[in-house]
């Protein structure tokens, strides 16, 4: 248990059995009546964001959720697996849990599996990845980097858009929250 003044981002919460991340939150203390303290929590299996507002001082039941680097092996049916590098122990994630995290993962990469009570909640990946395009169609003389995009197939099967001037196995750098192009690396 927590008290709502000592709340800090990332912080996740159990309210009503079910697990919250502090995103934001501020005190209010204002010139008449008690203090408060406003929140903006998101579920941490749905995504959801809400506001919420607690009394100054209510006592808040925190969650311990355990996030680890870890590799990410294979992909085993329909689950991923991943295994702690200190303890080589490893962890199935289901597909659902992996999301589109799924789109920028290599074998081999690292990634932050976040647990609670050993029960997987979400994957995260670093903010950008380095992938090899394994398909797009050929450039035209005269395409520059100023002009349009075309799509591109990565090496892990997402499309996402690049440049004109892009070409097979040309290796670029993307970022995984939003699958955007964000330039070619040599």
């Amino acid at each position: 248990m927590a008290s709502t003044n000592d709340l800090k981002n990332g912080m996740v919460l159990n309210i009503d059995g079910q697990l919250w991340s502090v995103v934001e939150f501020q005190h209010v203390k204002p010139g008449k009546g008690p203090a408060f303290v406003r929140t903006k929590l998101k579920a941490v299996l749905s995504g959801k964001v809400v506001d919420k507002t607690f009394n100054a001082g209510t006592k808040v039941e925190t969650a311990n959720v355990d996030k680890r680097d870890m590799q990410y092996l294979y992909k085993d049916g329909s689950d991923f697996v991943f295994m702690d590098g200190s303890t080589y122990d490893q962890i199935h994630v289901s597909e659902d849990i992996v999301g589109k995290s799924a789109d920028f993962m290599l074998e081999n990469q690292e990634a932050i599996v976040a647990t609670h009570d050993g029960v997987p909640l979400y994957v995260e990946l670093p903010a950008s990845v380095v992938l090899e395009i394994t398909y797009t169609e050929p450039g035209l003389q005269g395409d520059r980097s100023t002009g349009g995009t075309k799509p591109a197939t990565l090496e892990t099967g997402a499309q996402i858009a690049v440049p004109l001037f892009l070409e097979t196995g040309t290796k670029v750098k993307v970022d995984t929250r939003d699958g955007s192009y964000l330039g070619r690396v040599n």
